[in-house]
């Protein structure tokens, strides 16, 4: 490391004593680079480095140099000093100002550490180091908060001198000792001759260090670690050279500074506690002669119980607070002479009587709030006196604020002085025959202090107050442990109030079931509630926290002896809780009924739970005996007991899993079927919630055993217990694959740990293969395919468990018949049994196109005498009188706008299913349809959707809000969980770490989800289905349209919009909120504009031109035509000419003269989809009946009124004569079946992609027998070109969440959820017919694979940066129309 051989090193001592002989013989000491006077200056400078990671390695190079001596001389049993003396002083120097200064945890550990070793020096090299620098560190210590620390008592090390110097100096040095004729070189030599290297670098000691400046760094924190180092330091020391301590400690606790007596008594405390710690492992301590005086001072100093007046014999307060002091007299004195000069309080004046010179606070409130009746009394009407009362008020105000101030700072500051002081005197062992004044500053700490540093010095004295008490009679222990429990209990975040916590919905509005820990980031939360909670509440937290730390210290200073010293605590743990087995369930009853006020109960169980943790192992064994009476009380009537038993319980679990999860399973799981008690359902409940939160993966082997009875609760008909299972259930699914192959817990009876049936569901429910092919109760008019009876498998088992879930089998695969078959087969199912009651009626809901097609379905595949439908639609006095027969008909089917409108009435009824039929419509969490169906009541509920994510994953939220409420979470959870992560990592630019948070947000959701949801793709399925191709067609504008495109890029209506956006933004970004409606609105109009412009003229110019429009387009047309009618020909909308092209490529419209009068029935069969009705009409006029007369065709648009839909869909399907169907995608592109045609030609396109998919597959599904070819018209540069990419990242999305893996459970097995997306490559199987290198390619490619590289490959097609700004900026959007 330093460049010399391995034989070198073996000639030199690394602890060689330098000699004078050495260098008159010739061998000059300091050209011995090994030696550890040389090397360990060579640390110096980097101690107090900029870089953390350059400190960290200086601070555990000299801690490793120093444990190697050590060990050495320790081996060696040598006497002699291990580290050079006359650089121990500058060692430990350098170290005490890392103690000082240093932010980082680990340093500061590591330079404890280095002390401590340290101070194992001689004691004679000790001595001399104090002598020099204890008062200086003492001073150091003790710099006020906001003062510079004195830098001339501050050690700047330089980097040493290079080799060369060194010769020049030992020269030097062998010089000075012929002429001195010296023997030894010694400490003050070395400090004479090498003052320049000691002092180091002036410009480094010239920096000012402000006490308070680093916001890393705790200014109480760094003196309780340096006060403590001056103690360990000081305990070392011999009898005759502790003055050099005595004396800087004694001028601090004489000082009138409350920080020089808090460090003054922390350096006490670490000294006595050091020499006990050497008694209680043996070795003998001594415990230094302390000066009586000093003693007597520190009890004189906790006779001063007045804040006021914290010294003895002295009227002067903290010198901390003197400026606050003048402020405050300042104020008092200006109020004064104001009240005497305005001459109209001379009849109160003489009762007032304010000495300002030695005013106080309270003297100062008091004096201030006399003045208020004086002046709300006085008539004020004259204006000159309203003006003094102005003055008078404000000033009065000001005296006010700062007295308070005054008086909240100052007893907090006597508080932690006077509490250190005490525990000073506790360590010291010098207890006065009184100890009030010990007891009650200690109890104040515990009560009040808001630094937990210091509380923990605090408490740990009270424990050794007590233990020292534990003969004394009469003793204080008692009262204090009395005390002490209470004070666990007066924290209203940890401890419910009974009179606030009345109901369930109070729990679930103020999140009272997220378990937080009581005892961590303690520090934090206290600063945190400062800031904005009530003082109440922060005063609460400091207690609880104060005697928390008291009862640990207890336990860990009586270990298994506790509650035989201080049976006191037993009494208090057992106040109204009863110890007992579930033997003596009838005592434990009786005790519980017979506490009148819950608060006492639940203070008993906050005793419990915050002691817990803290026993002995042998303690907590006596604990458990009160487990009985608590899960007695989750079943209390009062929800604050309840929710208090299952924290308490959560709490024991963490310590004693095994035990306390023993009993959950005997207990809770049993609550949460009690059908007599939703009481008892509640509370189990909300144990369990707690539970799975609060252990986390720590449950895995317990998750089988509670997964099975969560599920029979989420149909609960209480709310509350819903919400809570559900939540519960969400968690826990995640680790069951974890728990295959494990052995059951131990603890549990063999009933409890092994039950057939729940392990044959778990078996089920990871892995479908296992589910038994489900035989239906009725006969079906219809062979059913393979995935077929796989699909009524799955939503049998659902229907058995009372789960529910979304079949989203690719559109065209028979959901329909499933979801009928399901229903058709429980009716017959329940008609079997016998059983007396009816069965409910089952409810059908779909868009309004499709409830006759509905109907027609399942009159096609069920026996009607089974299964009767009836289609309720209608006017809204037709749908009342269809009420009454509801009860003659067995399945109701109805639209969204039917329940929307009716939702009182059917919100009332109670139905078996309930049937969302292309259920991607509720994906909108807040619209009105969403809420109507989501206060739907049935037994089973089921979406269908082949798309269930249509434009992000907060659309999965709302579906499974419906199934399962609370299984995702609430919506702001879900957002936060996976919504957020998602939208970050999709940025091209965003950071590995965002991008890994993504994948594992994908990961974590389709994990979650995986059970609940059953896809199939029509590629997996129909080997014999006929491939679809996707072909686009670019056309580019023709001269009308591009002349009006330039025309909007010019005009005042885009620079209007423009305006609005850039106004909209600046607000945004002022206030946060969201876009404003009217502008909004003005850019969704110009968006509109362009895409219709790309279809056609006449949908934006409409029949009649403005004068302004047809100067601008004159010139295209010759000067006698009428524009209008010229914009009917073809050639003005290329859409319409290559519309025409391909329906004429089809053998449509072509001259039939040559078939004789004969019906022609063609080869292919069209269906034409736009966005917009308009757009039908013109090729319905300009095209079909102009020039392409001999077209037959029908048309479905939103003028069709939907009760007739069906019949224009059966018209096409069974007359072949018919060409084409013309339907608008928003009527024509749900559920229906349109298998006839084979030919689709898409004029528009729709923002959201899965309509447009939804609309390709009313050809391309069962029943097709032909190869469909999808045309998509695009416009060649133009906002089309934006949405179809736009449509390609929410495609892309909504196939890495739902893919493959959801065709079949049984992926979910446990090599593969370890490490669900890990292992295959994005399956390759199959080529992609598509002619369009578009990504709606196959399906096959798109998220089938199961690593995190395949999910970002599903993404692939992720736009960079720049087309992010461009897609959504909608200043850049508006300035390309320029272009």
């Amino acid at each position: 490391m330093f460049g010399a051989t391995s034989k070198e090193k073996q000639g030199f001592d690394l602890n060689e004593v330098v000699r004078v002989d050495d260098i008159g013989e010739g061998r000059d000491s300091q050209e011995n680079p090994y030696m550890l006077s040389m090397l360990a200056p060579r640390l110096w400078p980097f101690m107090r480095h900029s870089i953390t990671s350059v400190r960290h390695s200086a601070i555990r190079t000299l801690e490793r140099l120093l444990e190697a001596v050590y060990k050495r001389k320790i081996s060696e049993s040598s006497s002699d000093s291990f580290w050079p003396s006359f650089i121990l002083g500058d060692t430990l120097r350098i170290v005490f100002q890392n103690l000082l200064l240093e932010s980082n945890e680990e340093l500061l550990l590591c330079s404890d550490r280095v002390w401590r070793l340290l101070v194992q020096c001689p004691v004679v090299d000790l001595e001399a180091v104090a002598s020099s620098f204890m008062s200086s560190w003492i001073e150091l210590a003790t710099t006020p908060y906001g003062s510079p620390l004195d830098a001339t008592k501050m050690f700047w090390p330089v980097a040493p001198p290079r080799k060369s110097h060194f010769r020049a100096a030992a020269k030097m040095r062998a010089v000075m000792l012929e002429n001195e004729s010296s023997g030894n070189i010694g400490l003050d030599y070395m400090k004479g001759a090498l003052q320049q290297d000691r002092n180091g670098d002036a410009s480094t000691s010239s920096v000012k260090i402000i006490v308070g400046a680093d916001v890393e760094m705790s200014v109480t924190n760094t003196r309780v670690v340096t006060a403590s180092a001056l103690g360990i330091f000081a305990s070392k020391l011999q009898e005759g050279s502790i003055q050099y301590v005595i004396n800087p400690l004694w001028n601090a606790l004489t000082s009138l500074s409350g920080v020089q007596r808090q460090v003054a008594s922390m350096v006490l405390i670490s000294w006595f506690k050091e020499i006990k710690s050497k008694e209680f492992s043996g070795t003998p301590g001594l415990l230094p002669n302390f000066p009586n005086h000093l003693k007597q001072w520190l009890l004189d100093l906790l006779a001063c119980s007045d804040p006021t007046f914290p010294t003895k014999d002295s009227l002067l307060p903290y010198a901390e607070l003197s400026r606050t002091y003048t402020k405050m007299r300042n104020e008092a004195s200006q109020l004064l002479r104001i009240v005497e000069s305005s001459g109209m309080f001379t009849v109160m004046l003489p009762t007032i009587k304010v000495d300002v010179e030695s005013l106080s606070a309270d003297e100062a409130i008091n004096f201030a709030s006399k003045l208020l009746p004086i002046c709300s009394d006085t008539d004020g009407n004259d204006s000159s006196n309203r003006h003094i009362f102005d003055d008078i008020e404000s000033l009065k105000q000001r005296l006010l604020t700062t007295a308070g101030y005054l008086k909240c700072v100052q007893s907090n500051l006597h508080v932690t002085v006077t509490a250190l002081v005490a525990a000073a005197v506790i360590w010291m062992s010098e207890l006065p025959s009184r100890l009030n004044p010990i007891i009650l500053p200690l109890m104040a700490s515990i009560k009040r202090e808001q630094e937990d540093i210091i509380q923990q010095k605090a408490a740990e004295a009270l424990a050794e107050l007590i233990y020292h008490c534990i003969a004394r009679k009469p003793g204080p222990n008692d009262k204090l442990v009395k005390n002490i429990c209470s004070l666990t209990c007066m924290d209203p975040c940890e401890t419910p109030q009974a009179g606030l916590i009345s109901s369930m919905e109070i729990i679930d509005d103020q999140d009272f079931l997220s378990f937080g820990s009581s005892t961590g980031k303690q520090k934090s939360r206290v600063h945190m509630l400062a800031g904005g909670e009530d003082r109440s509440r922060v005063e609460g937290f400091i207690s609880r926290r104060g005697s928390e730390l008291a009862l640990r210290h207890l336990c860990e200073k009586f270990g298994v002896s506790l509650f035989d010293k201080l049976p006191k605590l037993w009494d208090c743990l057992t106040e109204v809780l009863v110890a007992g087995s579930s033997s003596d369930e009838e005592k434990i009853t009786l005790a519980i009924e017979s506490v009148k006020d819950p608060q006492i109960l639940i203070n008993n169980i906050q005793l419990v739970r915050s002691a817990a943790p803290m026993l002995d192992e042998t303690l907590k064994l006596k604990l458990l005996t009160l487990l009985p009476c608590i899960f007695k009380c989750v079943c209390h009537f009062h929800v604050a007991v309840r929710l208090a038993a299952s924290r308490c319980i959560t709490s024991m679990a963490k310590s004693m899993k095994v035990n306390v999860m023993a009993a959950v399973i005997e207990n809770a799981i049993p609550l949460l079927g009690d059908v007599t008690s939703v009481h008892a359902r509640q509370g189990a409940g909300m144990l369990i919630s707690l539970l799975v939160q609060g252990l986390g993966v720590e449950l895995v082997s317990y998750a089988p055993l509670l997964v099975v009875p969560l599920l029979r609760c989420m149909s609960d008909c209480d709310h509350s217990v819903r919400q809570s299972v559900t939540r519960s259930f969400a968690s826990l699914v995640p680790l069951l694959p974890l728990a295959r192959g494990l052995p059951p817990p131990t603890g549990l009876s063999e009933s409890l740990s092994r039950n057939a049936e729940d392990a044959q569901f778990l078996e089920q429910l990871l892995d479908s293969s296992h589910i038994d092919d489900y035989k239906l109760c009725t006969e079906l008019k219809v062979t059913l395919r393979r995935y077929q009876q796989e699909g009524i498998n799955w939503l049998a088992f659902l229907r058995r468990f009372k789960l529910h879930g979304i079949l989203c089998d690719d559109m065209g695969l028979g959901k329909t018949l499933q979801a009928s078959a399901i229903v058709a087969s429980d009716i017959a199912e329940h008609h079997a049994s016998n059983q007396s009651e009816a069965i409910h009626p089952s409810l059908i809901i779909c868009p309004s196109t499709l409830v006759g097609h509905w109907a027609f379905e399942i009159e096609k595949f069920i026996d009607v005498s089974l299964m009767s439908t009836l289609q309720y639609v209608g006017s809204a006095q037709d749908r009342v009188s269809l009420r009454e027969q509801f009860d003659q008909y067995n399945v109701i089917i109805t639209s969204y706008d039917v329940v929307r409108k009716d939702v009182d009435y059917l919100g009332q009824c109670l139905w078996n299913y309930c049937i969302l039929d292309e259920g991607h419509i509720i994906k909108n969490s807040k619209s009105k349809i969403t809420i109507a169906v989501k206060q739907l009541k049935a037994q089973h509920r089921l979406i269908l959707s082949g798309t269930p994510i249509q434009n992000n994953i907060m659309d999965l939220w709302s579906l499974f809000d419906f199934l399962m409420p609370g299984f995702l979470g609430t919506e702001r959870q879900f957002q936060a969980t996976y919504g957020k992560p998602l939208v970050a990592a999709r940025d091209s630019k965003c950071s590995a770490k965002d991008a890994e948070a993504g994948a594992l947000a994908m990961e974590a959701l389709h994990k979650q989800v995986m059970p609940f949801l059953l896809r199939r793709t029509k590629d997996e399925v129909l080997s014999d289905l006929p491939e679809k191709i996707i072909q686009d067609r670019y056309c580019d504008l023709s001269p009308v349209q591009l002349k009006l495109y330039e025309k909007f890029s010019g005009s005042h209506v885009k620079e209007e919009i423009s305006s609005m956006v850039k106004v909209d933004e600046s607000a945004d970004k002022g206030e946060g909120n969201g876009p404003s409606a009217k502008a909004s609105t003005h850019v969704f109009q110009a968006l509109q504009y362009l895409l219709k412009l790309c279809s056609h003229p006449l949908l934006v110019l409409g029949e009649k031109i403005s004068e302004s429009l047809l100067c601008h387009l004159s010139e295209l047309f010759p000067s006698t035509s009428d524009i209008i009618s010229e914009l009917h020909n073809l050639h003005h909308s290329p859409k319409l000419v290559a519309l025409k092209e391909i329906m004429e490529e089809c053998g449509i419209g072509v001259d039939a003269s040559s078939s004789d009068g004969a019906v022609n029935v063609g080869q292919h069969r069209v269906l034409i989809f736009a966005q917009h009705k308009a757009f039908l009409d013109i090729i319905e006029r300009d095209l079909f009946q102009t020039n392409m007369k001999n077209v037959t065709y029908l048309r479905l648009d939103g003028s069709v009124v939907p009760e007739k839909r069906f019949e224009i869909v059966k018209a096409f399907n069974s007359d072949p004569t018919i060409d084409v169907l013309l339907l608008t995608t928003h009527v024509g592109g749900l559920g229906l079946n349109l298998t006839s045609a084979d030919t689709l030609v898409f004029m528009e396109h729709d923002w959201n992609p899965m309509r447009d998919h939804q609309a390709m597959d009313r050809a391309h599904r069962l029943g097709q027998r032909k190869v469909v070819n999808v045309h998509r018209l695009i416009m060649r540069g133009t906002m089309e070109e934006k949405v179809m990419s736009l449509q390609k990242f929410k495609v892309s999305v909504a196939n890495a969440v739902i893919n493959a893996d959801n065709a079949s459970l049984k992926t979910m097995n446990t090599d593969q959820l370890l490490d669900l997306f890990a292992s295959a490559e994005v399956s390759k199987k199959g080529g992609t017919s598509s002619k369009s290198s578009d990504v709606d390619g196959d399906p096959k490619l798109m998220g089938t694979g199961k690593g995190v590289k395949a999910i970002l490959g599903g993404l692939e097609e992720l736009w960079d940066q720049s087309q992010y700004t461009e897609e959504y900026n909608l200043n850049q959007f508006l300035a390309k129309l320029n272009g």
